[in-house]
């Protein structure tokens, strides 16, 4: 190519992070045009220039069943690659996932999977710490994991040192890159996420998706809490299913094992294994992210209304859509 330069691939959906100053204003506009234009913006500039620096490291990861010490000559990430992918894509096919209950979920993945490559990745909410008791109890062997986005609830870092000593374990935390944070902050302000739907997502990116995304790259089955009852955005939950891990064409397999469970059944396992609660549901919370941008809820409302609540008003956005981050449903990669 040119000097100094080299060319980075971004996925479908990608922005360049240069795009972000032109979308300030998105907010003023529907948000399906904006969604059309974006598309359009994203074919135009799905390869872009960006300038070469000795420390910065490739996007796409190394298939984890290639070994660096066969030398980059004996390395052919596009075969290892199709070969994991099917694999994954064999499982879908032919075991009966979805079927499966919780724990008998979980067992299959740690006799599927290397220990290493398990993560139950969770925020501390019920389906998180239910299935931890269970991988506990049942001596599974996986690794545990969750984003600190740097504004999480003071009870949210207490309740992780509790987990730790209640089951023994040692927690993964993935935190916001710096250099990636302290320029968001510069370039639009500590709290961004007031300022519209396009600028919350993008401080999502930040603090929440792109530190899941490098924990991704060292795992092939991923453990979620997601469940079908949270949310209008998520009644049709699979069990099962494969993601992208992001810049590369590797398939990661992506388990939520309690997609079926609705709150009545959640609650009555917790009460009757005597499992650790986070403090904050009985402060009215229903849904806990960011101290700012989770808050309690009535009875009566959505189990995330909750969240980035000054949005719950904006007929331009759609009230479901408004409620995810990204982390499980591809937002703007931006």
């Amino acid at each position: 190519m040119w000097p100094g330069f080299t060319v980075r691939f971004y996925g479908p959906g990608a922005i360049p992070p240069n795009r972000v100053q032109t979308i300030r204003g998105a907010g003023t506009m529907s948000r399906k045009k904006y969604k059309a234009q974006q598309l359009a913006f994203n074919r135009l500039t799905h390869l872009y220039i960006t300038r070469f620096r000795d420390d910065e490291s490739m996007t796409q990861t190394r298939p984890p069943s290639l070994s660096t010490a066969q030398g980059d000559a004996a390395v052919d990430p596009v075969h290892a690659w199709d070969a994991h992918n099917a694999r994954l894509a064999s499982h879908l096919q032919h075991e009966a996932l979805e079927s499966m209950d919780t724990l008998p979920l979980l067992r299959w993945a740690t006799d599927t999977f290397n220990a290493g490559r398990i993560v139950l990745n969770t925020s501390f909410q019920y389906s998180g710490v239910a299935m931890i008791h269970m991988a506990v109890e049942a001596g599974l062997q996986l690794r545990y994991a969750t984003i600190d986005t740097l504004r999480l609830h003071p009870e949210t870092y207490a309740f992780l040192r509790q987990l730790e000593e209640r089951y023994s374990i040692d927690i993964e935390v993935q935190r916001p890159d710096t250099e990636q944070l302290q320029g968001m902050v510069r370039r639009f302000g500590e709290y961004l996420f007031f300022d519209s739907k396009t600028l919350q997502e993008y401080c999502c990116q930040i603090r929440k998706v792109k530190p899941n995304e490098r924990l991704l790259t060292t795992v092939d089955c991923w453990i979620s809490g997601m469940r079908r009852d949270q949310s209008d955005h998520r009644r049709d939950t699979p069990k099962a299913m494969t993601v992208s891990e992001y810049g590369s064409r590797r398939q990661i397999l992506k388990l939520n094992p309690m997609a079926d469970w609705g709150e009545d059944r959640m609650l009555d396992f917790i009460r009757d294994n005597d499992i650790p609660r986070h403090p904050l549901y009985d402060q009215g919370y229903k849904s806990i992210g960011c101290f700012i941008c989770s808050t309690p809820v009535s009875d009566a409302e959505d189990q995330r209304a909750g969240r980035w609540r000054w949005f719950n008003s904006d007929d331009r956005i759609d009230p479901q859509e408004a409620k995810e981050c990204g982390l499980h449903i591809p937002m703007y990669n931006i």
